[in-house]
């Protein structure tokens, strides 16, 4: 790689990160910081747990997204003194460990970028997302269950805390619906471009005639609800009914009828929750998981009205949005990014990335 060239790279890579700086406003954050570290050295702080776990998490969170923004900072000035001495040297090795080093400051740079692109009302929520198997039988119930693994295991490799709400279990084999929340700052606005139908195409396990099968499951996303959102529901709206829990098997399944199913009858929408062992917490769940919805479809409104505005025709990039092809080929396709990937495996495994940066790219120009 010519110096020139590389002197030219350096300078856009530096130009992009003082972008990116600019756009997190890293003075603010740092005076967050010191706010909060203030009121995380209160000795009242665990007076109220939940309160404390929010101003711990946010602080975490914050103190974070500075180191990482540093960091990347630092890699950047680096790399042109790492560069200048493979220069000076004519040493191959360092040459190519720079050669490295810069493929990999561009891919944090990208992802740090993308990060940026996260400005909607509620993208910096912690998200719920919920999962159903539509039409296929029991491969979409088995699909939707492959679904959540997914999500999941992406969590898992992030480092992010996970709460499994409610399950349904299909009779044969996966589940009907499950709901689940994933607690980190920014899931809502980086989860939010799953959602959609989600579309299966294999030899279906469960023919025996081993024919092939399409099977669809549906995803939602939804911003958690904060205490700022005012999401009034009256309580004669609401019917209210409890069952027993009901899962896969073994020693830990609930037998007594803690189960709380939440029917919101001007909307028609269902929640229901059977995680804990009491009822009085699976329905304050439950009312968390039907609050979310309800702002969920107050936003879709909102967003509907703009968009009547901006003649958009109602056309929505929210409904077919992924294809998983197992057979005749191994492929995974966003319909609407075209992102592709090769290696089904991988992503079932939760390797998601790429899906997630491509949307989050494709909706900020959606909404130019």
């Amino acid at each position: 790689m010519a110096v020139v060239d590389v002197s030219e790279e350096l300078k856009s890579l530096s130009s992009t990160m003082e972008s990116i700086e600019a756009v997190l406003d890293l003075d603010q954050l740092r005076a967050d910081i010191a706010v909060l570290e203030e009121q995380a050295a209160a000795p009242s702080l665990w007076d109220n747990p939940d309160e404390a776990q929010k101003i711990t998490s946010k602080l975490s969170h914050l103190q974070a997204e500075v180191r990482k923004a540093e960091a990347l900072r630092s890699r950047i000035d680096d790399l042109a003194v790492l560069f200048e001495m493979a220069e000076e040297e004519d040493d191959p090795d360092t040459r190519a460990e720079a050669e490295a080093e810069l493929a990999a400051v561009k891919k944090a740079l990208d992802e740090m970028e993308v990060r940026t692109l996260l400005s909607g009302e509620y993208d910096s929520r912690e998200a719920l997302v919920n999962i159903r198997a539509e039409a296929g039988g029991v491969d979409a119930a088995d699909f939707a269950e492959k679904l959540q693994r997914m999500y999941l295991r992406w969590a898992e490799q992030r480092g992010y805390k996970t709460e499994l709400i409610e399950t349904s279990y299909a009779e044969e084999a996966g589940i009907k619906s499950t709901t689940f929340a994933v607690h980190a700052p920014y899931a809502y606005g980086t989860l939010s471009v799953e959602q959609g139908t989600h579309r299966l195409v294999r030899i279906s396990p469960f023919d025996n005639q081993g024919r092939r099968q399409t099977s669809f499951a549906g995803v939602e996303v939804l911003p958690v609800v904060e205490q700022s959102d005012h999401v009034d529901i009256d309580e004669s709206d609401l019917r209210i009914d409890v069952y027993r829990s009901s899962g896969p098997g073994g020693q830990g399944v609930n037998t007594t009828d803690s189960a709380v199913r939440i029917t919101h009858i001007p909307t028609g929408i269902v929640v229901s929750c059977q995680n804990e062992r009491s009822q009085l917490q699976n329905k304050a769940t439950a009312m968390n998981v039907l609050q979310a919805k309800l702002l969920e479809r107050r936003r879709q409104e909102e967003q509907a009205k703009m968009d009547a505005l901006k003649g958009d025709g109602g056309n929505s990039w929210g409904n077919q949005m992924r294809s998983y092809v197992l057979h005749p080929y191994q492929m995974v396709k966003d319909l609407r990014t075209e992102y592709e990937v090769g290696n089904p495996e991988a992503v079932f495994n939760g390797e998601i990335d790429g899906f997630l940066e491509a949307g989050i790219r494709w909706r900020k120009q959606q909404e130019k």
